[in-house]
């Protein structure tokens, strides 16, 4: 049987001639730039956009036009020969590493693109270990082949020994730096030169140069021998001594490809719009269509039973959310990836991950935030949906005659923290309403409220992650806002016993109240909380009076009295006391226990605590020094360290206090290649000559 799906045209259109591939690089390496190329070649755009100039077409957010980077991925669509390419133009800086992380789960393949003055990157090596975790398959594409300083050879060691992969060029530069003009396709040995007067012309074939024929020629036979030791076919031929022929070459180098057992590399630059045709030519001959990869495994929803979904247009349908988006014209709009079946527009489905029924609206296609509006796409395909209220990123959509709950996506966990509150109190309600959508589009993004501070708290995955939320929240929800770093939450502790009374007395015209109790408090263990002991012997206190005694002195923990936070880990024991058989009252005991409580905090030794995080860091063995001499800076105590190869972990014990912008401190020293987490790991005494400073800024 064809499994075929229908083009934006309404052609219909062979499943083998579909390519869902993502650019993915280290931020600058010129992601955005290719992307540019690819819709002005491919006739999806009649002007090429400049990121430089504020006017590519994919970075179109306000603040990506502003800063010149991208800060969400974008969808598109070309047709190139024949074939129909899914594109998605992925976000380079760690801080939105959610964005690449949810592109690969949904992607076939991955087009990576290195700058070939810098090589391996250090975000490079980040969302090269996403498509190792997703098993994605991708070429190289080096970029900036004009710049003074760019070498192919050393970026393709560099990702040889930075990556631990495989690369293998099949292009060799003709000229280097700015003398860079063509290319020679090793595996048909053909030339190609760029035209000089206008760079959106087709290349030019030529015979290969003289002067580097003896080159071309080694590089051939490296590829050769390269692409052999991957695949038993050729690798037979190859020891015969017999030379496969270009189709035997081009077959057993996707099969290679699609297999991830090796990388091929092709150069060109961008801006010079040099190398794209080449680039695109390559992801149709060697990057998987959907029938390449294997079936979506899922499990039953119910009974937890392994199931697998074909890539056939006519199974049940299932499909993947990935992406949410708040469009200011439809409102909300899902991105999905098909997976199985036919999505069709305006019927019902069924969320296997929440089990609710969603009615789907309209369904489209993406062209950065432009829209084309579609009856249905098939397997294999990447489309939004309009009217899915109760579906967010990593959930599964499918047919609810046929359930399964698809692997949902993983994202790493906030590491970066700060207060915000509306300008005015006005303001309020649509500031929560902002933080609510933008939660939902962001996995990233988390809200929180501290019940301790009364602050709203927002976490992300660093400084600039969070600039740009709030920035969206000015401009794209009109609410102004107050930022701040949270305040700590600190506590207090006593450090040995002390014994005191609380005598309440107030005498009106008529029934007057007393309350009379004497109690004595002791340090707890760790983690052991408010204990409470009753040692009254002999009815001095009635037993009605005993749990406001106890009530009143459990509520008095809650304001110490070095700087008013909460008191932990105390024994109280009530000794003694008198009552009046009138006048004494519930009231009157349990304020007679919270003044006995404060008098002998006065008396217990207390201290202020903080809350000190369990911090791991894993690094490159080059930045130890320096991290660890950041760690001693703030105060960090190192527990342990491990080293396997060139990568080293630290263990250490670090206060909370000193680990806000830790995020962006350890990307500086590391050149963003170390990671960290941290979590909560127990309260310390504060050192006495950090104390009336802390007490002074609370």
């Amino acid at each position: 049987m064809q499994r075929t799906t229908t083009a934006a045209s309404g052609a219909t259109v062979d499943l083998r001639r579909i390519r869902n591939i993502g650019f993915i690089a280290h931020i600058d390496a010129g992601k955005t730039t290719v992307t540019e190329r690819v819709l002005f070649f491919s006739g999806r755009t009649h002007k090429v956009g400049e990121v430089h100039e504020g006017t590519a077409v994919m970075d179109w957010m306000e603040q990506e036009r502003e800063r010149g980077i991208t800060i969400t991925s974008a969808a598109t669509r070309v047709e190139w020969k024949g074939y129909l390419v899914n594109v998605i133009d992925t976000p380079g800086h760690v801080d939105f590493t959610a964005e690449v992380e949810r592109s690969l789960r949904v992607l076939d393949g991955g087009v990576v693109v290195f700058d070939a003055v810098a090589g391996v990157q250090p975000q490079s090596e980040t969302v090269w270990r996403q498509a190792d975790r997703y098993h994605v398959p991708r070429l190289c594409f080096v970029n900036k082949m004009d710049r003074i300083g760019a070498d192919l050879a050393r970026t393709v060691d560099s990702i040889r020994n930075r990556l631990q992969a495989t690369p293998v060029p099949i292009q060799f530069p003709i000229g280097q730096e700015d003398a860079f003009k063509g290319v020679v396709d090793l595996v048909e040995m053909r030339a190609y030169l760029f035209s000089e007067d206008d760079a959106m012309n087709a290349p030019t074939e030529v015979p290969i140069p003289a002067d580097i024929e003896s080159q071309v020629a080694t590089y051939r036979d490296e590829m050769i021998e390269r692409v052999a030791e991957q695949d038993d076919q050729l690798m037979e031929k190859y020891l015969e001594g017999t030379a496969p022929t270009i189709d035997e070459l081009k077959a057993g180098m996707r099969r290679a490809t699609v297999a991830n057992k090796l990388i091929l590399v092709l150069c060109g630059s961008a801006l010079k719009s040099k190398g794209i045709q080449f680039m695109l030519d390559a992801v149709l001959d060697y990057l998987p269509s959907p029938l390449d990869v294997p079936a979506i495994i899922g499990v039953h929803p119910q009974t937890g039973e392994t199931l697998e979904r074909p890539v056939d247009p006519d199974a049940p349908f299932s499909a993947l959310a990935f992406k949410i988006m708040t469009d200011p014209y439809v409102g909300r709009l899902v991105y999905f990836r098909v997976y199985s079946g036919t999505a069709h527009a305006g019927t019902g489905v069924y969320n296997a991950t929440k089990g609710v029924r969603e009615r789907r609206g309209r369904i489209v296609l993406m062209h950065a935030q432009h829209r084309e509006e579609m009856q249905s796409i098939s397997v294999g395909e990447i489309g939004a949906a309009v009217g899915l209220k109760n579906t967010f990123t990593g959930e599964t959509i499918c047919d609810e005659r046929d359930p399964v709950v698809l692997e949902a996506i993983r994202f790493a966990d906030p590491v970066i923290s700060m207060a915000i509150e509306p300008k005015t109190k006005a303001e309020q309600d649509k500031l929560t309403d902002a933080l609510i959508k933008l939660a939902e589009e962001d996995p990233t993004f988390r809200v929180r409220y501290d019940a301790e501070t009364g602050q709203t708290i927002i976490s992300g995955m660093g400084e600039l992650h969070l600039e740009i939320l709030v920035d969206r929240i000015k401009r794209e929800f009109g609410v102004l806002t107050n930022t701040g770093k949270p305040q700590v939450a600190y506590r207090e502790a006593i450090t040995r016993a002390a014994k005191a009374e609380g005598r309440f007395v107030r005498q009106t015209g008529g029934r007057g109240q007393y309350g009379h109790c004497v109690l004595e408090v002791t340090p707890g263990e760790n983690g052991t909380g408010f204990i409470f002991e009753n040692k009254i012997v002999g009815g001095s206190i009635p037993k009605e009076f005993i749990s406001p005694i106890q009530q009143g002195a459990k509520e008095a923990l809650q304001v110490g009295i070095v700087g008013g936070y909460p008191v932990l880990d105390v024994k109280v024991t009530l000794l003694d006391g008198t009552f009046h058989a009138v006048d004494s009252s519930e009231m009157a005991f349990k304020i007679a226990g919270s003044m006995a409580l404060k008098s002998a905090l006065r008396n217990a030794g207390s201290v202020l605590l903080e809350p000190v995080m369990e911090l791991q860091v894993v690094t490159p063995r080059e930045f130890l020094g320096q991290l660890l001499d950041d760690l001693s800076r703030r105060r960090g105590k190192i527990k342990s360290m491990e080293g396997e190869g060139a990568i080293q972990s630290i263990e250490a014990d670090v206060p909370l206090v000193e680990m806000f912008g830790y995020a962006t401190s350890l990307r500086s020293l590391s050149q963003g290649r170390a990671t960290h987490s941290m979590e909560f790991g127990r309260y310390e005494q504060v050192a006495a000559h950090m104390v009336e400073e802390l007490v002074k800024s609370a």
